[in-house]
């Protein structure tokens, strides 16, 4: 490959990532690898594959230099985050370079200057759901985006709920829940509430209005604890829900938790 050839890639390359920042807020350099390295789906599955997508080594290859040149020019932060993690986010030189192209973005420095374990679970899972959900051809708000209210649901969310991750399919919506610590009885008296204004949504006779115009409820997604998914069904059965309205609205997934929470220096 020519020399310009080179340049002119590697520029992609960075831009790439950096508009990759912009949605995500922060990502590791194998989320950069499986995102931008992997081929995406031309269709959308039926429904939301939730295992995490592994980049190939050269996309992991790739993700790191290009990581390491942004970093070095200043466009780019770099922090170690817990179990091993290094995470990347938008410094204000990065974020001016994506205005100059017409791309809203602020930098990232706050959300990598301190935060818990926790918090950083949470989102690094929110990101392995969105990121599987692009590669698997779905149209996707990324937590950070929905935190931002750039999203369907706005500053208002969808019956005043915002979820963690949104993945759409036509006029079908997956709203992803993220349920990795335990809800006060106030916080798990609004879920309750909230499964019970969506069920309503979805079995009115002239359809359902709380996603807008020609959007339709595929499932509720929990990401969280076999605890969690006993007791949300157990208390939903007692509030009058049948097998069928919890077969056809809820999908738990009780793995995605535990994913990622080795060791690994990317």
């Amino acid at each position: 490959m020519p020399a310009a050839d080179g340049r002119i890639k590697a520029a992609e390359n960075e831009a790439r990532i950096l508009r990759a920042l912009h949605r995500f807020g922060w990502l590791t350099a194998r989320n950069a690898g499986a995102l931008l390295w992997t081929p995406w789906a031309r269709h959308p599955a039926p429904a939301p594959d939730l295992r995490p997508a592994k980049p190939s080594a050269s996309g992991l290859r790739m993700a790191q230099r290009t990581f390491r040149r942004l970093v070095e020019r200043g466009q780019v932060l770099r922090a170690p985050a817990p179990g091993g993690h290094v995470i990347y986010a938008l410094a204000e030189a990065g974020a001016r370079r994506l205005q100059e192209i017409g791309v809203p973005a602020g930098t990232g420095k706050d959300l990598i200057r301190s935060f818990s374990a926790a918090h950083f679970q949470h989102r690094h899972t929110a990101n392995n759901v969105a990121i599987r959900g692009l590669l698997d051809g779905f149209r996707v708000s990324t937590e950070r985006e929905i935190a931002q209210d750039r999203w369907l649901g706005g500053a208002e969310g969808i019956a005043g709920k915002k979820p963690d991750v949104l993945l759409r399919s036509g006029d079908k919506i997956f709203f992803a829940e993220i349920e990795r610590s335990r809800k006060n009885a106030r916080d798990y008296g609004k879920l309750l509430a909230w499964l019970d204004c969506v069920r309503t949504d979805v079995r009115a006779p002239t359809g359902p209005k709380l996603l807008g115009p020609n959007l339709c409820w595929a499932k509720i997604i929990f990401v969280g604890s076999t605890a969690f998914q006993t007791k949300l069904l157990k208390d939903l059965a007692a509030r009058g829900w049948p097998q069928a309205d919890l077969d056809a609205l809820l999908l738990f997934d009780t793995k995605l938790l535990y994913v990622g929470e080795g060791t690994f220096f990317v």
